[in-house]
C-alpha cells in the first residue's frame, strides 16, 4: 500500500462478497506495512468512532480534491474530519450520510480513468486492485493512495493513519484509532470472559461462498474465539470457499452469521426454510443473524458496530444455551 505522486503533483500522497458493500476490495492480502509517499518515482519517508469527525485544517500543500473508489476509504475519510475534500465517491460508497452530498456515479467495478479525471482530483483513494487503473492515473499525473484490505486492527489504524497524514487530519485519525481501540478491547474483554467457542457458518451469498480464518472477517470471529465452518473445509477454496449445503448441515454451526440481507434478500426465515437446515443447531436455537452487508465487508471504523453485534448475539446465545 502507498500513496504515489506523480512528477508534476504537489507533494505530499475476490473475488466474492460481490455485489454487498466492499466487495471489489479483497481480503487476500498481507499486513498494512507504513505508506510511503512517491515523488517522480523516488520513495521519501511520509512525513465506532463516529461516522464524520470535525473538519480538520486542510494540508498545507496537500489534496484539495479526492476521489475515493473504496467504500471503507470512503468511510475512513469522513470519520478523520476529511469529508470536506471529497468531490465524488464510487456508487458503493452510501456511508455516512454525507456521501449524498458529492458525486456518486462512479463505477465501483469498472472504473472509467476519464471519468474520475473528469472531477479533477489531486487524490484518488483505491483498493489498489484494479492495476490497469492506477497505471493510468500514473499517466495523467494523478496521485493515488491504495488500501488493500485488512488482515488485522493494526492494519486498519495504519491505513486510518495514512489518510491522516495525507490530509493533514492527523489528530482526527489518532482520535478515531484510539476510540476503536478502547471499544474493542472491551467488547474483546467482556467476550472472552464466557465459553464463546461456539461454531459458527458466515455466509456471503445463497450459493454459500463464505470466508476462512484467513480473512479479515474471519480474524474478527477468532478474536471473538468463535470457530469457523469454513476452516474445516477440505480443499483449497482460498479464503473465501464455495461450501455445499450438505457440508453445512453436516457441520452443524451454532451460529449462521448472514451477510447477503441487502444483497439477496436472505433471513433467518429463509434459512429455516431450506432443505435441511431447520435442525441445524443455529436454526434450533435461534442463532441466525442477520447482518448489515455493508458493515460485514468493511473494514474501516464501523467494524467496532460489527464486533458488537457479534459479540451481544454471542453473549445471547451462551445465556440461552447455559447448563
Amino acid at each position: 500500500m502507498r500513496i504515489k505522486l506523480v512528477a508534476g503533483v504537489v507533494a505530499g500522497f475476490v473475488l466474492v462478497a460481490a455485489a454487498c458493500g466492499d466487495d471489489g476490495e479483497s481480503a487476500d492480502t498481507t499486513s498494512v506495512a507504513a505508506s510511503p509517499v512517491t515523488t517522480a518515482g523516488e520513495p521519501t519517508p511520509a512525513t465506532s468512532a463516529p461516522s464524520t469527525g470535525e473538519p480538520c485544517v486542510p494540508l498545507d500543500g496537500g489534496p484539495q480534491a479526492i476521489v475515493s473508489l473504496s467504500p471503507t476509504a470512503t468511510e475512513m475519510v469522513f470519520a478523520i474530519g476529511a469529508g470536506d475534500l471529497v468531490v465524488a465517491v464510487d456508487s458503493l460508497s452510501t456511508y455516512p450520510p454525507e456521501t449524498a452530498e458529492v458525486v456518486t456515479d462512479l463505477s465501483a467495478f469498472e472504473p472509467n480513468v476519464e471519468a474520475i479525471a473528469g472531477y479533477e482530483p489531486d487524490l484518488v483513494l483505491s483498493d489498489g486492485t484494479n492495476p490497469d487503473l492506477l497505471t493510468q492515473l500514473d499517466t495523467l499525473g494523478i496521485a493515488r493512495w491504495e488500501g488493500p484490505a485488512a488482515m488485522s486492527f493494526s492494519d486498519i489504524y495504519d491505513q486510518l493513519r495514512q489518510l491522516g497524514e495525507a490530509t493533514g487530519c492527523t489528530d482526527g485519525a489518532e482520535r478515531v484509532v484510539a476510540e476503536m481501540e478502547a471499544e474493542i478491547l472491551e467488547i474483546l474483554a467482556a467476550t472472552r470472559a464466557t465459553d464463546t467457542s461456539f461454531l459458527v457458518y458466515h455466509e456471503l451469498d445463497p450459493t454459500y461462498f463464505s470466508v476462512t480464518s484467513d480473512t479479515f472477517i474471519g480474524y474478527v470471529y477468532n478474536q471473538l474465539g468463535l470457530r469457523n465452518v469454513a476452516d474445516l473445509a477440505e480443499g483449497d477454496g482460498g479464503p473465501y470457499p464455495q461450501l455445499n449445503a450438505e457440508f453445512i448441515v453436516s457441520s452443524d454451526p451454532e451460529m449462521i452469521f448472514l451477510a447477503d440481507t441487502k444483497c439477496c434478500g436472505e433471513t433467518a426465515e429463509s434459512v429455516a426454510a431450506r432443505p435441511g437446515w431447520s435442525e441445524i443447531s443455529a436454526v434450533v436455537n435461534d442463532a441466525v443473524v442477520e447482518l448489515d452487508d455493508d458493515i460485514a465487508s468493511r473494514w474501516g471504523p464501523r467494524v467496532v458496530d460489527l464486533m458488537a453485534v457479534v459479540a451481544d448475539e454471542v453473549a445471547a446465545l451462551a445465556e440461552r444455551t447455559a447448563g
